[in-house]
């Protein structure tokens, strides 16, 4: 299983989405850290990711090539993250086959109904319980 890490700014949702991973996970999955910035890569890549690469060009080329996509919902929210997500990256994680595990933050102006009561752990703690079930449904 291939999967593919996206954020932005300082990259500090997608490292700890990626050692959560690594914790539950002990088998050979594939994990891609997708940076909107080389911060982002670089501390995403600190955390465990298998390989890594930075800008719109890496993320909608191997947005294709992944099983699943994991970032904040901003990731397909053009111009979000200080305008670090452009359409075109939007765009691309939007119709990308994979499937799509955001993590729903009430901010770029989008408020989510029902999160209040949630903390960014808890919905990571979620994203990797599916993926555990995903992996059992292939076996």
């Amino acid at each position: 299983m291939r999967i593919a890490v996206v954020d932005g700014q300082g990259g500090g949702i997608g490292k700890s989405v990626i050692e959560h991973i690594r914790k539950a996970i002990k088998d050979d999955t594939e994990i891609i850290a997708l940076g909107t910035n080389s911060l982002a890569t670089s501390n995403m890549l600190k955390a465990g990711a298998d390989e890594g690469a930075t800008g719109e060009n890496a993320i909608c080329v191997t947005a294709q090539k992944v099983d699943i996509i994991i970032g904040p919902l901003a990731i397909v929210l053009s111009d979000s993250m200080l305008g670090e997500i452009s359409q075109t990256i939007a765009t691309a994680i939007a119709r990308s086959p994979a499937k799509k595990m955001l993590l729903p933050m009430n901010r770029c102006g989008v408020f989510v109904a029902g999160v209040k009561n949630k903390t960014i752990q808890d919905f990571i703690n979620e994203i990797v319980s599916e993926i555990q079930e995903l992996k059992n449904q292939k076996v």
